[in-house]
């Protein structure tokens, strides 16, 4: 079975969906076959690894109302071993037209479509969640075995931490016990900068081994990557962020090792 990942954090503009798509297409440099679930109804991640997904009728909305199979709504990406599934502002949709249906809203509907046989050609999959801590990123933690939380080096970062790590002992508690948190990953580093340095000693002394050791540092390959639809290791592979990413998939592999030694 695959590792499932979901990486998520309730404050917009860390770094998230660079993560998820920059993180899995280094994976797949490793030769692991990886899968995206794009449960961002903006759709960005589907966007970053160049699929418009508002002219497909086979998105996470679909999968979610029961239409169509795991394997019917998977989409292979120009990255070889990574594959997607997009989605489009429909996803918003998805909790509403569930109720009209007179149908059960639940947090575990993203677990059990994950069920299907077809997730054992993964080694690993990737939730990409939207900024918030509603009905999709509940799904999300609930269907997950671990969770990366990307964290910007900024003043506010440590306060909007503390909440989501009260959202996630309550899915562990109620909905998810085997839920861990893989680590926490400081995005957006720029280490000439006082502040980010004053924030980065204060993640790690509070959360210790928790931080992921590399950093994803300010560099402007990643955002221009996006843009072209590309992951950065495509667009630019020596850059510094890229090498980056590298360095993160090698800790994740690692961290999920030794986590899977010690259970």
């Amino acid at each position: 079975m695959p590792k499932i990942i979901t990486i998520m954090n309730q404050k917009g503009g860390v770094g998230k969906t660079s993560t998820t798509i920059n993180l899995a297409s280094a994976l797949a440099r490793y030769n692991k076959r990886v899968l995206l679930l794009d449960m961002d109804p903006q759709g960005n991640c589907s966007l970053a690894l160049g699929i418009d997904p508002t002219i497909s009728k086979k998105t996470m909305s679909e999968l979610l109302l029961s239409s169509l199979t795991l394997k019917q709504v998977i989409r292979k990406s120009d990255v070889p071993l990574l594959s997607l599934v997009p989605s489009n502002l429909t996803l918003a949709m998805v909790e509403s037209s569930l109720y009209k249906q007179d149908k059960d809203a639940s947090v575990t509907l993203l677990k059990e479509k994950l069920e299907d046989k077809e997730i054992q050609n993964y080694d690993y999959v990737f939730i990409d969640c939207p900024p918030s801590l509603g009905f999709l990123s509940l799904n999300a933690l609930v269907a997950s075995q671990y969770l990366l939380i990307p964290m910007q080096c900024e003043y506010f970062a440590l306060d909007g931490l503390t909440h989501l790590l009260s959202t996630i002992a309550k899915v562990q508690r109620e909905d998810n016990p085997t839920l861990s948190i893989i680590g926490i990953l400081l995005t957006m580093v720029d280490s000439k900068t006082n502040l980010c340095s004053e924030v980065s000693s204060e993640v790690r002394n509070n959360f210790k081994d928790a931080v992921f050791i590399t950093e994803i540092p300010r560099n402007v390959s990643i955002p221009e990557a996006i843009s072209k639809g590309m992951p950065v290791n495509l667009y630019k592979p020596l850059s510094a962020g890229s090498l980056a990413y590298a360095s993160l998939a090698r800790e994740v592999i690692h961290r999920i090792e030794e986590k899977e030694k010690q259970a």
